[in-house]
């Protein structure tokens, strides 16, 4: 019998808590880089969604000037927030537009993001009166 035996009262169980460390060591890494993966990609789709709000509004704002000249003003302000027009379309003076962006995903590559946007004039209905 070997003296660690002797000394500790039973079999020596030496280096399982190195073990035991690493492996939660390992366990905290997975999550935290899951966490910034899915926080990276959540971040790239609300950045796709204000261009595509943004790109709506260009266009809303410029649709009496004809749908070509909306839709190139759109594509310009998509272009500055990080994205691309992949549709726009112009129903009376309502633009509706569609944004594709990318999002850098370790690990993935790059992911492809997708926003959709509607913007056109605010509807102000008369208020119903009502006799007391």
């Amino acid at each position: 019998m070997t003296w660690r035996r002797r000394l500790a009262g039973g079999p020596a169980d030496r280096g399982s808590g190195t073990i035991w460390v690493v492996a939660l060591m390992s366990l905290v890494w997975l999550t935290a880089a899951v966490a910034m993966t899915v926080g990276g990609v959540r971040a790239a789709r609300h950045r796709a969604h204000a261009a595509a709000d943004l790109a709506a509004l260009a266009a809303a704002s410029h649709a009496l000037d004809g749908p070509a000249l909306a839709c190139d003003v759109a594509e310009s302000v998509a272009r500055a927030a990080g994205g691309h027009v992949t549709g726009c379309v112009l129903r009376g003076r309502v633009a509706d537009v569609t944004i594709s962006a990318s999002a850098h995903v370790p690990g993935f590559g790059t992911l492809p993001v997708t926003a959709r946007a509607r913007a056109g004039p605010a509807i102000v209905r008369p208020r119903k009166e009502t006799s007391e």
